[in-house]
């Protein structure tokens, strides 16, 4: 069971109620303009936006699940456990590219982890204005960095009564504070005429702007307070009230500013001719003050409404819902996409987001439907409607926002018919007839020749499928963006597994997929390269496919046509004896076509039925198209890696050389990003007397950094083999480096051993430390000075240190891809390895076992199984045996 909105009765949840208040928090404590918290998802490797506070949540969608494996911000806080903070979009696209070109918007934002000493529980998140660097949101930093840590405590307190702490549902949508606190509109206040004496409540006096000590203290006072423009009038009526004869109505009268004001009065009880002082009188001062306001804008030629920061339509002049063609009821009150349908398109949400998000006033133009829309006719029409102008000014609480005819260019033609998307196969169900299109954009606009299309009408006819809407799962972004956040995401993608794992995590959130599969073509037969939500084992009879076969997922690669299928219904009338995988649902499959190069399929598959609009269908192919090359491009990069792996097999050694009393072991693990093979080598040389022990690592990857490692390993060997001292093996080998100039560095760490006394001599080159465990098993790290890379200064100098290895003591030399992680400290990661090799527990002092071979293995067990490795891994471990002499 995961965190859910409301508990089962009903109301908000403890888990909701915690975040809820961490959210509103968090913008109290920042100039943040909207803050969400993120949680896990009970969906291995997902994270969900449990709470959203400051934005209507269908304009947040595209963030609604995140996965933790994206480079995103939100993903690297909960994965690595750091702090990111993006002042500016400068920033943004330089680190986040992705996140950038999603939001392009003039804006910051911090996110922090929600984290104890244990683990990291979620990710606490602000959007704010756009600052000038990170230095001017570092309080901010610190202020909701300590909000993060008190909700971490509070979801530990929820956990320990038994509560889960993972969300599996929509976000729950908070509207933040108001920025300064209501006014109050009321107020109380008791007149005693024998005294002659007036007390008000804490309300009056707010509204009158008097403190305790200047509560009007007669009726006098209180008559000029209330309507300084004719006190006499509520005088007047006092004594009339006290006398038994009260204004048949509420009293009207004038505040100070001219706001209207109502005062109603009683008596406490019936007047009474004894008492000719009259009874005391209870009075209520109501300010009124947005019935001039209104009326004034009610008359506007212009229409006017408000919109709080949930899109919620607040106020809306007679005009608005005129030209919205909406009952003015229906509007206020209601969601602006509710009340008007047609603005529910993502270039109008993009507009609006834009708003929400930044200081600067919007304006757009959007073209209303035409009569025959309004009439609710369910099949589209010609499109008849005009061009609305629409101006947004933002605020801290409000949107205050303009509709108005916008006035029609020059040579404005009447827009075009509807479009019929697709054409039906024989025997096939009739697709769904849509028109589709942003709607927005420059009334008059001819830069294609025709006006932006209508808003998506759809076929009520009974047995259509139903439409995808936000609450089906898809997205609101902007299609436009679409390809551009693809195209950033792909661009970091260079094997065919990444590629996949790519589209996965961008493409079917986008569009509210569930199922894919992307089928790449080898010898004219196609072979699943990844899939995914399909049921187990569904897939298996169409591997190694023919390009003969009668198949969707064929058929689309050797027509380069894309094909649709609204239902499963019409899938399987198109492809009678198709197996299917569900019974309701809709299917694309796209071809992968690269250059005109054939590349692949790609499935996409959908759990309801829905319809592609001709929008959809156009981004949808030209995303296939972006797949194909970023494919194309991964096959080759694993060509070239495989020759890379089958060069550095060659070079690194294939058995280390044997001795008595030194026990030697050597690991290396290729990189899984990027070219996969990089420069790192290992070696053990026999020199003279004594060994050699060498680590090195080249910058860069691929063929060229195997090469040159290749020949810096025969370098450094000649040198060994002739016994030469650590620093001149590492000046010889700078030296001939900065000879071949082959536009790379490296480092290396050079260690010469002798066996019998255990004395050992180290140089290094811009290396990790080694890293020494003695026999009792205190490990520490070797401080030796070192000198600057190889290959850069000819004239650099490598100091040599001495050390002594005791028998069953251990040297460890390692390459920073062992011990570096993005976004931690390299000495952090150093000081982890250390820990790893104290805790082996694995005795090395016995005489020809392999015990050694094993510590490696510990050391290098979490690398090896690690999804992702950015850079390749080499590892040499050698060991003093004991109990034995020469």
């Amino acid at each position: 069971m995961s965190g859910r909105p409301e508990d089962g009765n009903g109301t908000p949840g403890r888990l909701a109620e915690a975040l809820t208040r961490a959210a509103v928090a968090a913008l109290a404590v920042t100039e943040g303009r909207v803050s969400g918290v993120y949680l896990p998802c009970p969906t291995p490797g997902e994270l969900r936006l449990a709470v959203l506070a400051g934005l209507p949540g269908s304009l947040f969608r595209p963030w609604w699940r995140l996965h933790i494996d994206r480079r995103f911000p939100v993903a690297d806080v909960y994965r690595l456990g750091v702090q990111v903070v993006l002042p500016n979009t400068t920033q943004a696209m330089r680190r986040y590219p992705q996140f950038a070109a999603g939001l392009p918007l003039p804006i910051g934002a911090i996110f922090v982890p929600v984290a104890d000493a244990e683990e990291t529980l979620g990710v606490l998140t602000v959007l704010r204005p756009s600052a000038a660097d990170a230095t001017e949101v570092l309080p901010e930093r610190e202020r909701l960095t300590r909000a993060a840590e008190s909700l971490a405590a509070d979801l530990r307190r929820l956990e320990a009564d038994g509560t889960p702490l993972t969300w599996d549902d929509d976000p729950v949508c908070v509207r933040p504070p108001a920025s300064a606190p209501d006014t109050p509109h009321a107020g109380r206040f008791r007149w005693h005429p024998a005294t002659g004496t007036v007390t008000a409540d804490h309300g009056l006096r707010a509204l009158l702007g008097t403190s305790g000590a200047g509560v009007p203290g007669t009726a006098q006072t209180l008559a000029e307070a209330v309507t300084p423009h004719d006190p006499h009038r509520l005088l007047s009526a006092l004594r009339a009230t006290s006398h038994g004869d009260p204004p048949g109505q509420h009293l009207q009268v004038r505040a100070p500013s001219g706001a209207p004001r109502l005062v109603a009065l009683w008596a406490e009880a019936p007047a009474r001719p004894d008492v000719p002082a009259g009874r005391p009188v209870t009075g209520v001062v109501l300010e009124t003050p947005g019935s001039v306001a209104e009326a004034t804008v009610d008359r506007l030629p212009h229409g006017v409404f408000c919109l709080d920061r949930l899109g919620t339509v607040v106020y809306a002049n007679p005009r608005a819902a005129q030209l919205f063609d909406r009952p003015r009821a229906e509007l206020v009150g209601a969601p602006l996409w509710e009340g008007v349908p047609w603005l529910a398109q993502p270039a109008c949400e993009d507009h609006l987001r834009t708003a929400l998000l930044s200081p600067d006033p919007v304006e757009f133009h959007v073209r209303r439907p035409g009569p025959q829309w309004r009439a609710g006719l369910p099949e589209p029409y010609a499109y008849e409607g005009d061009w609305l102008t629409l101006s947004v000014q933002p605020g801290p609480d409000l949107l205050v926002c303009t509709v108005a005819p916008a006035r029609h260019r020059d040579g404005d033609q009447p827009a075009p018919g509807p479009e019929r998307t697709g054409t039906a196969r024989p025997g096939a169900a009739p697709e769904r007839t849509s028109v589709t299109g942003t709607g927005v954009a420059a009334p008059g606009d001819t830069t294609t020749g025709t006006h932006a299309p209508a808003p998506t009408y759809t076929d009520t006819r009974p047995g259509a499928p139903t439409p995808a809407t936000p609450s089906a799962g898809v997205t609101s972004m902007n299609p436009a963006y679409r390809p551009i956040v693809l195209a950033i995401a792909l661009s970091e993608a260079v094997t065919a597994r990444q590629v996949s794992a790519v589209v996965m995590q961008e493409l079917l959130p986008a569009f509210g997929g569930r199922r894919l599969a992307i089928y790449l073509l080898h010898d004219r037969h196609l072979y699943l390269a990844w899939e995914t939500g399909f049921p187990e084992g569904f897939l298996s009879p169409f591997e190694g496919v023919g390009l003969d076969a009668h198949l969707p997922g064929v058929e689309t690669l050797t027509t380069g046509q894309p094909l649709f299928f609204d239902t499963m219904e019409q899938l399987a009338a198109a492809y009678p004896g198709i197996p299917l995988d569900a019974s309701r649902g809709a299917r694309a499959f796209l071809p992968l076509i690269a250059s005109g190069r054939p590349v692949g399929s790609c499935i996409l598959g959908f759990d309801q039925p829905r319809g592609f609009s001709t929008e959809e269908r156009t981004v949808l192919t030209a995303l296939a198209g972006l797949i194909a090359h970023a494919m194309e491009k991964a096959q080759r990069y694993e060509t070239e890696a495989a020759l890379a792996r089958g060069l550095q097999r060659a070079l690194l050694p294939r058995r280390l050389p044997t001795h008595p009393l030194v026990e030697t072991a050597g690991r290396y693990l290729p990189g899984t990003e990027g070219m996969d093979v990089g420069g790192d080598w290992y070696d053990v040389v026999e020199a003279g007397d004594g060994l050699a022990l060498v680590i090195g690592d080249v910058q860069g990857h691929g063929v060229q950094a195997a090469a040159t490692m290749g020949q810096l390993r025969s370098a450094v060997r000649a040198f060994a083999l002739d016994d030469r001292s650590p620093d001149e093996v590492l000046d010889g080998t700078n030296r001939l480096l900065v000879d071949l100039d082959p536009g790379q560095f490296a480092t290396c760490c050079y260690v010469r051993l002798d066996p019998v006394s255990g004395l050992a001599l180290l140089a290094r080159a811009g290396h990790p430390p080694p890293l020494l465990r003695r026999p009792d098993g205190r490990t520490r790290v070797v401080d030796i000075p070192g000198g600057v890379v190889l290959g850069v200064d000819p004239h650099a100098r490598y100091p040599v240190a001495e050390l002594r290895m005791a028998p069953g003591s251990l040297l460890a030399l390692y390459t920073d891809g062992l011990v570096e992680r993005p976004g931690a400290d390299i000495d952090d990661g150093i000081a982890a390895l250390r820990v790893a090799l104290a805790r082996t527990g694995v005795p090395v002092v016995q005489p020809g076992g392999r015990a050694l071979a094993r510590v490696a293995d510990q050391l290098t067990t979490a690398a090896r199984h690690a999804v992702d490795r950015p850079d390749d891994i080499a590892l040499l471990l050698a060991a003093r045996r004991v109990g034995r002499t020469r």
